[in-house]
């Protein structure tokens, strides 16, 4: 990525790709600050250079706060837990989308505090991938726009993207939820989509730590694959699994950004993060499928 979009001003190159999230209009930038569509719907940019496009009233999960987000990105920028999938993500890409013209869309749908989209795209440089980041926690969307100035970053429903249709290269959604029909509407045709979903090791040793002899130590992402094939029926499966070494204030962190702590007892967790280091597993499926 190479331009900050610090302004609305510094968004127009993009703007064509954005609806409005309200009547579906087109969009166009009315102030250095501003958004609005045809029929007036405006839309201002964030001091820390995010747009709020949500129109839903779903809340999000209360655990996910500053606090989680800062975990999770200490983990993914300050440890290699995640660099071998980036790595296999981008390998997967590259082959791919191969050449690919000025200003592509690459979309992170439920991108969090942006980092595993900031690190894909920092191993496609030298490139002109234009990075989108949408989630719904205005917490994420907030630290994404703080650390990352050259992101475009939504605060949306993952159902009711803001973007148009054909509008996308690229979809990422990683370990987050999806929405597989937004998904095909915004890609190009023969554009691809790339899910990872966790396997039955992914991260082993903090599920039998904080629950041992439990049923959440036993996990199948299978309804998760069939979901997917039924919307890209020639999907592809890439199946990556390593270990990494965390040390304790890595494994605190981990503890901090993953859901499996928020009903854990506090002893479990305290067992797990009082150990000098530990080598936990990433067992994942990376699921690439093409919009037909």
């Amino acid at each position: 990525m190479n331009q900050p979009f610090n302004s609305a001003s510094s968004v127009r190159k993009y703007i064509s790709n954005l609806k409005c999230p309200v009547c579906g209009g087109q969009m166009d930038a009315v102030d250095p600050q501003s958004l609005a569509c045809s029929l007036g719907h405006t839309f201002d940019m964030a001091k820390q250079g995010y747009l709020n496009l949500n129109r839903t009233t779903r809340p999000t999960p209360g655990h996910y706060d500053k606090e989680l987000f800062a975990a999770r990105r200490s983990i993914i920028t300050g440890s290699r837990l995640y660099a071998p999938l980036h790595e296999a993500i981008v390998r997967i890409l590259a082959g791919r989308v191969g050449d690919h013209a000025s200003a592509d869309l690459m979309v992170d749908m439920g991108c969090g505090e942006g980092s595993h989209l900031q690190e894909i795209l920092r191993r496609f440089e030298p490139s002109d991938w234009v990075g989108v980041g949408i989630d719904l926690s205005k917490e994420g969307i907030r630290m994404a726009a703080r650390h990352y100035a050259d992101g475009l970053w939504l605060v949306s429903d993952l159902a009711q993207a803001p973007l148009r249709d054909q509008s996308a290269q690229v979809v990422l959604n990683l370990l987050s939820p999806a929405n597989y029909q937004e998904f095909r509407r915004i890609l190009v045709p023969e554009g691809v989509v790339m899910k990872v979903v966790p396997g039955t090791g992914y991260l082993r040793e903090l599920r039998e730590a904080l629950y041992s002899g439990s049923k959440i130590t036993n996990y199948s992402n299978a309804k998760i694959v069939t979901l997917f094939r039924r919307h890209f029926p020639e999907m592809e499966v890439v199946h990556l699994q390593y270990r990494q070494r965390l040390e304790t204030e890595q494994l605190r962190d981990l503890v901090r950004m993953s859901p499996l702590a928020w009903s854990a007892e506090q002893g479990h967790i305290a067992a797990f993060t009082n150990r000098d280091a530990l080598e936990i597993t990433v067992d994942v499926d990376l699921l690439l499928g093409v919009n037909h």
